[in-house]
């Protein structure tokens, strides 16, 4: 996937936009700040998120992190195989490692996201 044409969050989750439908993720910077993943909470198929709230957690050998919905939404897909298969977050964290799928309520929402050059400032500005 192309990350030049993602929108990031402050919070180190990605969004990639198609229609009404967002694939969500979070970012290889977060996961490699992260180190030693032990564990990822997901919400269900059908839960509605507002923008900001927390959909799930993720675990490290060193912290637990929330993560939040970038946009506002309702799940219709879940990455069934990440439990499992956490490896796909350091190997492919903007592929095979997304986390869940949202239908936005609201996909003006989006806009308000960084971009990839403004994400990467963020990054740098914060390491």
């Amino acid at each position: 996937m192309d990350t030049n044409s993602l929108k990031y969050a402050k919070t180190h989750e990605w969004l990639h936009l198609v229609g009404d439908v967002g694939t969500i993720g979070i970012t290889d910077f977060a996961v490699k700040e992260l180190t030693d993943l032990v564990y990822v909470g997901l919400p269900n198929v059908g839960k509605k998120f507002a923008k900001g709230d927390v959909f799930g957690e993720i675990e490290s050998v060193k912290a637990v992190s929330d993560l939040y919905a970038p946009v506002s939404g309702e799940v219709i897909e879940v990455n069934s195989n990440l439990p499992n298969d956490l490896d796909a977050l350091s190997q492919d964290a903007f592929g095979r490692g997304w986390l869940i799928k949202l239908r936005l309520s609201d996909p003006t929402e989006a806009a308000t996201l960084l971009d990839a050059a403004a994400y990467h400032q963020e990054c740098v500005a914060h390491s």
